[in-house]
């Protein structure tokens, strides 16, 4: 459904790409009671091995601090150097850490959707919002949108050489976005904005990202590895983590081995209890990307380090017959990645990345917490 005519890419690259993915879709509802998702497109070079090298697109000028001309060009890297393996990254070899390269560079593209979610209204292609410097020349990733009071503010994943960082956005309508800068400087992929403060500060769900995780002692309920942290901010920019821990993946099982956060924390009523309602990911190993399913947690109105209820039942797993129509694009199974979530009446709202491909919407009933 996406037309890359419109892309900010077109006409600047001597290449053919397509749409690999249009997926993991940040959600939020409009003053006028539509919907609005900001998708992700991933936008994959359809031959990226010629001349005996694989590539990549870039923005740019990629020197540290430098600014991009907004001008795209591509990279490419010895065959017998990489990795391959991975449909949507290649890693390179030779170096004494990892390294790697993308097979895609995503833009996200504002999307206004009926107010259940069902119909599409209108596609922006005008508002997208495209790499701008050093900082994300290798694209700006999975976005997650918290509406806090009047204002909309926007999380995102930039990609670069230069770090692997979280970047915010601003907006007081949702489809006019403003950079606001890099708010974390380590790797970072889900940061997420509780919709609404706690006390006076505003609070987020972070995931930092590490090759080396220290062992929980034996016989502990926690397994080491990435989990969700928590942060504080007196203005939404700068961000000090709390000392208490978030949510842990248990050791009793590997569905949630590795986990991250989905949906930014909303403050609802599940089952009689208030709380933040927090939905987030967990992988279960498997082959080379692992099974993403959706879970969730209630946390407390006042302290979220505070799990008030839990499941170990997924939320959300991914449904192949969503995919069915589209099995000749598919790449990869297994994968439901959620991103955002809106409260209606007696149900809510739920958007997710479906296989890394499309954008999925789901109805989940109130009703459905009570009985996990």
């Amino acid at each position: 459904m996406i037309d890359l005519t419109r892309s900010p890419l077109a006409g600047q690259l001597d290449a053919e790409t397509y749409v690999l993915g249009a997926f993991n879709p940040a959600l939020t509802r409009l003053p006028n009671g539509n919907l609005l998702m900001m998708v992700r497109i991933a936008e994959a070079l359809r031959e990226p091995i010629f001349g005996g090298k694989v590539h990549a697109i870039r923005l740019g000028d990629c020197e540290a601090g430098g600014n991009a001309d907004r001008q795209y060009v591509l990279d490419g890297w010895p065959i017998e150097l990489a990795d391959t393996a991975d449909p949507r990254t290649f890693k390179l070899h030779g170096g004494g850490w990892r390294i790697m390269a993308l097979t895609s560079l995503s833009w996200l593209l504002p999307v206004v959707i009926s107010p259940d979610g069902l119909e599409i209204v209108t596609i922006h292609y005008e508002r997208a919002i495209a790499p701008a410097g050093s900082w994300q020349c290798y694209g700006v990733e999975d976005p997650r949108i918290s509406k806090v009071g009047d204002d909309y503010w926007m999380t995102t994943c930039s990609i670069s050489p230069e770090r692997q960082s979280t970047t915010l956005y601003h907006s007081t309508n949702a489809l006019d976005w403003t950079f606001d800068g890099v708010v974390l400087d380590h790797q970072n992929k889900d940061m997420l904005i509780f919709e609404g403060l706690i006390g006076d500060k505003y609070w987020a769900q972070t995931r930092p990202l590490g090759d080396l995780y220290f062992a929980y002692p034996p016989g502990s309920e926690w397994r080491a590895g990435p989990s969700i942290n928590l942060a504080s901010s007196p203005d939404c920019r700068h961000w000090r983590p709390y000392l208490k821990p978030g949510i842990r993946p248990h050791a009793a099982t590997v569905a949630t081995a590795r986990m991250g956060g989905g949906a930014p924390p909303i403050l609802t009523e599940i089952a009689g209890r208030r709380g933040w309602l927090s939905l987030w990911h967990g992988v279960e190993p498997r082959e080379v990307v692992g099974i993403y399913r959706t879970y969730w947690s209630l946390l407390d109105p006042e302290d979220p380090s505070i799990v008030l209820a839990t499941s170990d039942t997924p939320l959300l797993e991914a449904n192949p017959e969503l995919t069915g129509p589209l099995e000749e694009l598919m790449y990869m199974h297994g994968v439901v990645f959620t991103t955002g979530i809106v409260e209606a009446d007696d149900h809510f709202i739920v958007a997710s990345g479906e296989a890394d491909l499309a954008c999925r919407i789901t109805h989940v009933p109130k009703s459905a917490f009570a009985s996990m």
